[in-house]
């Protein structure tokens, strides 16, 4: 499945904004949502490259990721699904992959879909950790 490529620098920024939004304020605006969205579904689809698993996070976007038998049509063998909230949560190490199937945030069926070796996803985190350090940092 083809992906727009979501430009690095601008991936990382909506990253860092949404890691950075304090919570009172509510949910980030939609399009640094979508933005670290797509450059984390990216990322984790050159990390993890194949075709095995189709990851959504509606309406943002979807990747194929993982090792194993390519789909070209049809449902997919397995499928991970979620919100976008949710997935950002996973990348960043603030939600486990546990927690979020246990709470019902995580949509996954197939012989592929268990995604807890694979989350969070390191340079994610670590920008996440950083954006944060420097936030905090920034404000006292």
């Amino acid at each position: 499945m083809a992906t727009r490529r979501t430009d690095p620098e601008a991936g990382g920024r909506a990253l860092a904004q949404w890691a950075t939004r304090p919570e009172t304020d509510g949910p980030a605006p939609r399009s640094v949502r979508a933005t670290a969205v797509r450059h984390t579904l990216a990322l984790f689809a050159e990390g993890f490259p194949g075709g095995a698993v189709e990851l959504r996070v509606p309406p943002f976007a979807a990747v194929q990721a993982l090792p194993g038998a390519r789909h070209t049509r049809g449902t997919p063998p397995a499928v991970v699904e979620t919100d976008d909230a949710t997935w950002l949560a996973l990348v960043a190490g603030d939600l486990t992959w546990a927690e979020a199937i246990g709470t019902g945030r995580v949509r996954a069926s197939g012989e592929r879909s268990d995604l807890s070796d694979h989350l969070p996803l390191p340079g994610a985190r670590r920008a996440v950790r950083e954006a944060r350090r420097l936030h905090q940092t920034e404000s006292t």
